[in-house]
């Protein structure tokens, strides 16, 4: 009798364990720590991505205070992805973000070396090398000279990315940068960050240029190389014609669109106009220390 009773109880728990096919993916976290980023504000977030067979699988979002820390640097993630994982890649996506896909605005990245990966904007597809960055800049004035006049003198207010001469010459080492992003100029103003206009070719004028935010006179257009006069709609709190002698120049790179109308992040040349006008030249000098840098692992 016992042993009847035993046998339908050991049927029954067979039968629970053969009928029980459920199974939870096993998570393992994917630790950030990156340096250098900045608060994207409310329209903007960072995301990370993760690439598997060729496929990016995000890791999640996560915004940066003003002090540059993340709210967030721990993301679980299946163990099965995080394994297979052959690089981590970070964007900058629009806040609320309806694409699902990641963005063009591939910021830094890098190769996973067994558990970690050192992130630079150095590793594809991210925005390049920028280790030999140079520039030179000229301070001149052509867009309120009357066409055919002499110079005016009113060159301390004009700056030109390139060689002064008729005509002037591009004279950047830069890489060509790739879709998503774009180049712009700025000299810092009494109250902040002028823009001279954003480019993606160094031998003509800004992709911008003309349009109604322009602050160039109205004689003439620029040479054929990005930069700006400083004579017509001046912002709030800035006296035109602007004397740049003196004021910091800068090229940063700006994601595209652009939706914010300060300086982005990344901004690998500047220097400070000397009190010269052309045919004197100004060197630009590596910024590098602004690039975001840092380890994923996993």
């Amino acid at each position: 009798m016992l042993i009847l009773l035993a046998t339908p109880s050991l049927f029954l728990v067979g039968c629970s364990s053969d009928d029980d096919t459920t199974t939870t993916p096993q998570d393992g976290n994917l630790t950030l720590a990156i340096e250098n980023l900045e608060d994207l504000g409310a329209n903007g977030r960072y995301e990370g991505w993760l690439l598997v067979d060729g496929a990016p699988i995000s890791t999640g979002t996560f915004s940066v205070d003003a002090n540059g820390a993340l709210d967030t640097t721990s993301f679980s993630v299946p163990l099965e992805t995080l394994n297979a994982a052959t690089k981590f890649i970070l964007t900058v996506e629009p806040n609320p973000d309806t694409d699902p896909a990641p963005s063009a605005q591939k910021l830094i990245a890098g190769d996973f070396n067994g558990s970690s990966a050192s992130v630079s904007t150095s590793v594809a597809p991210a925005i390049g090398d920028f280790s030999t960055a140079t520039g030179s800049f000229f301070l001149r004035s052509p867009t309120d000279e009357p066409v055919g006049s002499m110079n005016n003198g009113n060159d301390e207010s004009g700056v030109w990315f390139g060689l002064p001469g008729a005509p002037p010459t591009p004279d950047f080492t830069l890489p060509t940068l790739p879709e998503g992003w774009v180049y712009e100029g700025w000299v810092v103003g009494d109250t902040g960050p002028l823009s001279t206009g954003q480019f993606n070719a160094f031998n003509t004028i800004d992709l911008n240029a003309g349009a109604s935010t322009s602050f160039s006179g109205t004689e003439q257009v620029g040479p054929p190389i990005p930069g700006e006069d400083f004579f017509n709609n001046a912002p709030t709190g800035e006296t035109f014609p602007l004397d740049i002698r003196g004021r910091t120049i800068v090229i940063s790179i700006e994601p595209s669109p652009d939706n914010s109308p300060a300086p982005f992040l990344l901004k690998p040349l500047a220097a400070v106009a000397g009190n010269d006008t052309a045919p004197a030249t100004y060197s630009f000098n590596q910024n590098l220390d602004s690039f975001p840098t840092g380890t994923v692992t996993r």
